[in-house]
């Protein structure tokens, strides 16, 4: 088959429609957390979760790239997502409460309910079938979006009980 050298190597039994489309996903949803997490540093009071909140925002962009280069090297080179729609449509619902005097639990509130999504995407994505070196991306990163979750959580339940 002529060209078939240019084509990467699917010997792990996953389409690659269906691989593309869970990739694609799971960097929407990072660039959504991207987003979200630098916006709320952005109006947070707290000092310390500024500082959090700024390191999560680049460790989603640092991963939504990670990501993207896993598209590239399974032979896919153009993306056109930059988020979510429903990602976008949450961070207008939290501007739109914190200018109704929303305070730093109404931020840490908006924190969780992204990470609810985003640990749901990377749930999602653990259960398709994915190349063996994709899978292990994703279990790493995920581990880490689970993480932020708990602490998201835990954040918002000692601010509330303050």
């Amino acid at each position: 088959m002529a060209g078939a050298e240019f084509l990467p190597d699917n010997n792990e039994g996953a389409e690659h429609s269906k691989v593309f489309a869970t990739i694609e996903r799971l960097i929407d949803t990072c660039r959504d957390g991207e987003n979200g997490y630098r916006d709320a540093a952005e109006h947070i009071t707290d000092s310390s979760l500024r500082a959090y909140f700024q390191e999560q925002s680049l460790e989603r962009a640092r991963f939504a790239a990670d990501l993207a280069g896993e598209l590239e090297r399974l032979g896919k080179w153009e993306q056109t997502h930059q988020g979510t729609l429903a990602g976008n449509m949450e961070r207008t619902w939290f501007d739109l409460k914190r200018a109704l005097g929303g305070d730093d639990v109404t931020i840490l509130e908006q924190v969780e309910a992204g990470e609810d999504r985003a640990k749901a995407s990377y749930e999602h994505a653990l259960g398709q079938p994915l190349p063996a070196a994709l899978l292990g991306i994703i279990r790493s990163q995920a581990q880490a979006v689970f993480a932020a979750h708990d602490h998201a959580r835990n954040l918002r339940d000692r601010k509330k009980a303050a």
